[in-house]
C-alpha cells in the first residue's frame, strides 16, 4: 500500500499554459507560507488575493494543474514589507492535519522546488547562470551543458515489533512527549535493507530480522521520501543513542504513549499494527 493518497487532483507539468487566467498560487514570503484559513484550500491563493502583495516575486515556477487549474509556486522578497492582514504566515507544519494529503503534497512540492531553484541559480561546475529547461524539471548550464534536477533524500522509517509489542522512541531533538517509529537516511552505496538494520542498531541497539514493506510518503522537511517498513525484533537489549534518542521502550497496543497523527506514515504504521493485533480492518 502507499500512504500518500489523492494525487489525481494534481497533474505535474513544466510547460506553462498560454493563459494564466484563473490560476492558483502557492505563495512563500521568504521561507514562510502565506495561508488563508478562510478558504477550504488555505495554501492556494487566487490572482485577486495576491495582486495587492507589494513585494515582487523573486521566483515564479509553474507547478502544473490543480483540479485542472494552472498552479504556480511563488517566492516573494522577504526584505520588502508585506501588507496582508488577512493572511497567516506559517510553515508547512501549519497545514498538517488541516488539509487533505494531495493538497499538503502540492504545498510541499512548491516549497521543495522553490528551494531547488534558489540553491541552483549558478552552475556548480563552471559558475555560470543556470537557465530553466523548457521541457523538463531541470536547470541547465549552456556553456558546460550540465543539468541539475530536483533531488530527494530517501529514508527508511520502520516500526519494530516483538509479537504484539511495539518499539517506540522519543527523539532527543524534539520537544514534547511524543513517541514514534525509528527512521534514518539511506547512505551512499547502501541498500534499503542494510540501512534499516543499521539505523535500528545505531539508535536503539537491537537487531531485526524479517522486514515487510508498508508504503511510502513524500515528506518535505526538507526533501525526504519516507520508505515505510515493519521489522521483527530478533535480539538485543534497548540501548539508546544519546544524541538522537531520549528514551525508547516496548509498548503494548492497549497502553500506547502519545504517537504521531494518522496523516504521517509513522502514525499509519503504528495504527496498522494495532488494528491487525486487535482483529480490526486495516
Amino acid at each position: 500500500m502507499t500512504t500518500h493518497m489523492g494525487q489525481s487532483a494534481f497533474e505535474a507539468s513544466v510547460v506553462e499554459p498560454e493563459s494564466a487566467t484563473g490560476a492558483r498560487y502557492c505563495v512563500f514570503y521568504g521561507r514562510e507560507l502565506l495561508l488563508d484559513f478562510q478558504s477550504r484550500e488555505p495554501c492556494l491563493l487566487d490572482g485577486g488575493a495576491i495582486r495587492f502583495l507589494a513585494p515582487e516575486p523573486v521566483t515564479r515556477l509553474f507547478l502544473g494543474y490543480w483540479q485542472g487549474t494552472p498552479c504556480y509556486a511563488v517566492e516573494l522578497d522577504r526584505e520588502s514589507p508585506l501588507e496582508a492582514p488577512q493572511l497567516t504566515q506559517g510553515s508547512l507544519y501549519h497545514l498538517l492535519g488541516r488539509v487533505d494529503d494531495a493538497l499538503f503534497a502540492l504545498a510541499g512540492n512548491a516549497q521543495q522546488l522553490l528551494a531547488w531553484a534558489r540553491d541552483n541559480r549558478f552552475c556548480g561546475r563552471c559558475g555560470e547562470t543556470m537557465d530553466y529547461h523548457t521541457s523538463e524539471r531541470a536547470r541547465t548550464c549552456a556553456p558546460c551543458e550540465m543539468s541539475i534536477y530536483p533531488s530527494i533524500a530517501p529514508c527508511i522509517i520502520t516500526l519494530v515489533s516483538r509479537g504484539e509489542e511495539l518499539l517506540l522512541a522519543r527523539n532527543a531533538n524534539f520537544p514534547g512527549e511524543m513517541f514514534s517509529t525509528l527512521a534514518g537516511f539511506i547512505e551512499v552505496g547502501e541498500s534499503v535493507e542494510d540501512c534499516l538494520r543499521r539505523e535500528v542498531k545505531e539508535e536503539v541497539g537491537v537487531d531485526v530480522g524479517e522486514m515487510r514493506y508498508f508504503g511510502s510518503q513524500p515528506w518535505p522537511f526538507p526533501n525526504q521520501l519516507m520508505l515505510g517498513f515493519f521489522a521483527e525484533y530478533s535480539g538485543g537489549d534497548i540501548v539508546c543513542e544519546d544524541e538522537e534518542i531520549a528514551e525508547a521502550h516496548w509498548f503494548r497496543p492497549d497502553d500506547l504513549p502519545t504517537i504521531p497523527p494518522r496523516h504521517s506514515i509513522a502514525g499509519q504504521l503504528i495504527r496498522h499494527h494495532v488494528a491487525l493485533h486487535e482483529g480490526r480492518p486495516v
